[in-house]
């Protein structure tokens, strides 16, 4: 007789149990390594206020973020440079729909220089330059008569793309260190009095920030809140989210979330500005 009580009590606690797993609301969230730390962060104060749901945040860069939302293995992909046309014509060949851009951060793609380096003030033709291999020596600019070395990201990464397509415009010099997040291009820099790097103002922390201007007879600007919202920093865009559909349910909850005040301080403490 006892067994036959406790079966029917064990049987309600597992069916609960069962019931509480799979009422749980899972987001996965896949891209850009430049906001892996605010996506991460976002996700755990959330889930915190939220227990019912679950969100996954992984990076990989805004490439693998956008082909993982084109397979449809992720629900939101997260990245710093605009999508692709061919991306976009891949998404509406598979689901019929051109996607939803959700921008949610301003980032100042921030100059990293060694805290010895001399410079202190580069031009986006500089940078060009510098990144294509026109300029090769730091007394060029005014600083040591040293080779400049060059560090930057991986080809599948936003930042790569945008700082490609809007300072470089040419092609990257061949000795460019293509390294695997901006945290290590920073701690390359931090290591070599030569170094120059480019990435996330969220990351640029034990270096050197460059200031820019957009010519030789403009003024240059650090990265600031201030001047991010003014327009004057000249290599400022925006932190995207895409979905393929409108947000619904639990995602549309925690998007919402995420542009509201307490989501946009956030956004701030980690490093990086208000989207608006």
């Amino acid at each position: 007789m006892k067994t036959n009580k406790i079966f029917p009590i064990m049987l309600i606690m597992v069916i609960m149990a069962t019931t509480s797993v799979f009422s749980q609301a899972k987001i996965t969230v896949k891209g850009s390594d430049t906001m892996v730390i605010l996506a991460q962060k976002w996700a755990e104060l959330y889930m915190k206020s939220n227990p019912s749901a679950s969100i996954q945040v992984t990076g990989g860069g805004s490439g693998v973020g956008i082909t993982a939302l084109i397979n449809g293995t992720t629900d939101i992909a997260n990245a710093s440079r605009p999508m692709k046309q061919t991306e976009i014509e891949k998404l509406k060949a598979r689901y019929n729909t051109l996607g939803v851009q959700i921008p949610c951060a301003k980032d100042g793609i921030t100059i990293f220089l060694n805290e010895a380096n001399k410079v202190q003030e580069l031009s986006i033709k500089q940078l060009s330059d510098i990144y294509s291999g026109k300029i090769k020596n730091w007394k060029e600019l005014g600083g040591n008569d040293a080779e400049i070395r060059l560090y930057g990201r991986e080809n599948s990464s936003g930042t790569y793309v945008y700082f490609h397509d809007e300072v470089v415009k040419a092609d990257y010099a061949t000795n460019v260190q293509s390294l695997p997040g901006t945290a290590a291009v920073v701690n390359a820099v931090k290591k070599d009095v030569n170094g120059i790097g480019y990435g996330g103002a969220a990351y640029a922390v034990g270096v050197k920030h460059a200031k820019v201007k957009k010519d030789s007879k403009s003024t240059a600007y650090l990265p600031t809140e201030e001047t991010i919202g003014k327009g004057e920093y000249p290599i400022t865009r925006y932190l995207y989210m895409y979905l393929r559909n409108r947000p619904t349910g639990e995602t549309k909850k925690y998007i919402d979330w995420i542009l509201s005040k307490e989501g946009q301080m956030i956004v701030i403490e980690v490093g990086y500005f208000p989207y608006k």
